[in-house]
């Protein structure tokens, strides 16, 4: 099977700053991949790369079968993108940005109009087909950022932080619609800082620090790996956590402990291995 992502030796350089280095990794067709990482450590720099909006310095990237240095044009009628910064034009309607995006990819008439029914209904924003997008919620904005990206039936999804400054109900509400898009085949990358949508949305994740990637694997992989149980005791105004193979192992430590005053066990999650590799919080 061709990989529908192919990263190999990818490097980016601005001026003496390293941001990307020697990064490779393959994401399978129909697979929801999450590259995580500090602020800086790459993520955005990577997805810019992938979607042809930022050249590389050095390395081989194809995306859907295309080369995206020689083939760009190919590659951007088979990807759509969501990325972090609203680029809806508020001053259209839901439905003229939609007619707008079908246009600039040479979409017929009629199945560009029912593709933007199609569309809106999927994200829930055709009750808001007329209303000028100034007027809509961040969610609804990111529901319609969405839709957009999807209007020409693109291979694969790139979402650059897709969450981000949302409400918690607005939150899930996305991950719904993403989780319901990768379950219908649709091949995803995304970032983001919340250690929960990565995995609820993620079959793999990748961690990235200071522009290489250090990690990668499934979040029960990287669990196995690391430490599936974890003892955590407090030490002022911090925790000190120490990883166990099993949540039965820092049981058994815990139990041993003669002074158990502010220790408490619980098993791991992506969060305790992520600052385990970095050695800080994602924030």
């Amino acid at each position: 099977m061709t990989a529908a992502v192919c990263v190999q030796n990818l490097h980016k350089v601005y001026g003496n700053v390293h941001v990307v280095k020697d990064l490779s990794l393959l994401i399978q067709p129909g697979e929801s991949f999450g590259l995580l990482g500090p602020n800086g450590a790459g993520k955005s720099t990577t997805i810019r790369m992938l979607t042809t909006l930022t050249q590389p310095s050095d390395g081989n990237l194809v995306v859907a079968g295309h080369d995206v240095q020689r083939q760009p044009t190919q590659v951007r009628e088979q990807i759509g993108v969501v990325l972090q910064q609203t680029s809806v034009d508020g001053d259209l309607t839901v439905w003229e940005n939609m007619e707008l995006h079908g246009r600039m990819h040479h979409i017929p008439a009629g199945p560009r109009q029912k593709r933007i029914q199609e569309w809106l209904d999927f994200v829930e924003l055709s009750d808001r087909r007329d209303s000028k997008v100034k007027t809509l919620s961040g969610g609804m904005k990111r529901r319609l950022q969405i839709a957009r990206a999807l209007l020409h039936n693109p291979k694969i999804l790139f979402l650059d932080e897709p969450t981000v400054g949302l409400d918690p109900q607005a939150r899930r509400r996305l991950w719904e619609i993403i989780r319901n898009l990768n379950r219908q085949g649709m091949t995803m990358l995304l970032t983001s800082h919340y250690m929960e949508e990565v995995e609820f949305l993620c079959d793999r994740v990748g961690i990235l620090d200071q522009g290489q990637l250090i990690e990668l694997g499934t979040v029960e992989e990287l669990r196995q790996k690391h430490g599936e149980g974890i003892v955590m005791k407090q030490q002022g105004d911090r925790w000190d956590y120490q990883f166990f193979p099993t949540l039965v192992a820092a049981n058994e430590y815990f139990d041993q402990q003669p002074d158990k005053t502010g220790m408490m066990t619980r098993p791991s999650n992506l969060e305790d291995i992520f600052v385990e590799l970095t050695g800080r919080n994602l924030d």
